[in-house]
């Protein structure tokens, strides 16, 4: 009998749409073979979400949600194929669902995926695969993270919300302090409301990914280089374009929106002085809506004019 690897799971998993323990059952009874799988798992009624799974899936909704303690808090994103499902009431009940229990998945979409839905017998990969089945189109767990501090809050702020907790944007903003714990909540939803604007790559240069940074250094030093000047004037040059690049992806570099000309930093240090202790950013992670996803570009007019004439 052939090895049934977690790889080959996964595998089946993606191709079908299937939950997790259904692909294993499959893949057990037909001796590893992937497609004679997909076909015992059609033959299960799993039909519908097995064709639907090679669809694109790009639209759909981003879920945020807080710990009651205010200690944590967790983003997930939820693809569909349309906006129509983003507005659909049971698949925005799923994803607010999903959205709290990120906060107990580490950061795995894998280890949410096998986490028990509530009030229901099975998985949330199972919760899915059902709603794939009965709302016709294909729907995919993309991404899911969260953040906690042990004395602060995460604060979070959803974008284009479409009902509480649930849009196109969602972000959660992670203060360490020992200060007041009400003000910190408003601070750091200012500052989810920040990112959500500025999506800032880092909380600070240090945080910069070393490469990125370098691989900025030398456009910039081959722009300055076609002036002409000197090496000295260059490396000037470059220094200061430096931090103009700084102030446009590093948070703690950033000018608040809210107010439109205070430095992040500044906003902190002011804040430090209203809660009664020091305001630090742990971190942030930002969600935009289909990030990254290459989506099909539908010919419009062929579209109509197939329609019209029947093909």
């Amino acid at each position: 009998m052939a090895e049934i690897t977690a790889a080959l799971v996964k595998e089946l998993r993606e191709k079908s749409g299937a939950g997790m323990m259904d692909c294993k059952k499959a893949l057990a009874e037909n001796d590893g073979d992937m497609e004679a799988a997909v076909d015992w798992l059609r033959t299960k009624g799993l039909a519908a979400a097995a064709k639907k799974a090679g669809r694109v899936a790009a639209d759909g909704l981003v879920g945020m949600s807080t710990s009651e303690d205010g200690l944590s808090g967790a983003v997930i994103e939820i693809n569909a194929e349309t906006d129509f499902v983003a507005r659909n009431d049971t698949f925005q009940e799923f994803v607010g669902g999903c959205a709290g229990l990120a906060l107990q998945a580490n950061n795995s979409i894998e280890a949410l995926a096998g986490l028990a839905y509530p009030g229901s017998d099975g998985t949330v990969q199972d919760k899915l695969t059902n709603l794939i089945a009965t709302i016709g189109e294909n729907m995919q767990l993309r991404r899911c993270a969260s953040l906690s501090v042990g004395a602060g809050v995460v604060a979070g702020y959803v974008h284009s919300a479409v009902a509480p907790g649930l849009g196109k944007i969602g972000v959660i903003v992670a203060l360490e302090s020992e200060g007041d714990a009400s003000k910190l909540a408003v601070l750091g939803k200012q500052l989810a409301m920040h990112v959500a604007a500025t999506k800032p790559e880092a909380v600070s240069v240090d945080d910069l990914d070393p490469a990125l940074v370098e691989r900025e250094r030398q456009v910039l030093s081959e722009q300055a280089r076609d002036s002409g000047k000197p090496e000295e004037i260059i490396a000037k040059m470059v220094e200061g374009r430096l931090r103009k690049y700084y102030q446009e992806v590093v948070l703690t570099e950033q000018v608040f929106v809210v107010d439109g000309e205070s430095p992040i930093t500044k906003v902190l240090d002011d804040a430090a002085k209203d809660v009664g202790g020091p305001v630090k950013v742990a971190g942030f992670i930002r969600y935009g809506l289909g990030e990254g996803i290459e989506k099909k570009e539908d010919d419009f007019v062929a579209e109509v004019a197939a329609a019209v004439s029947g093909s």
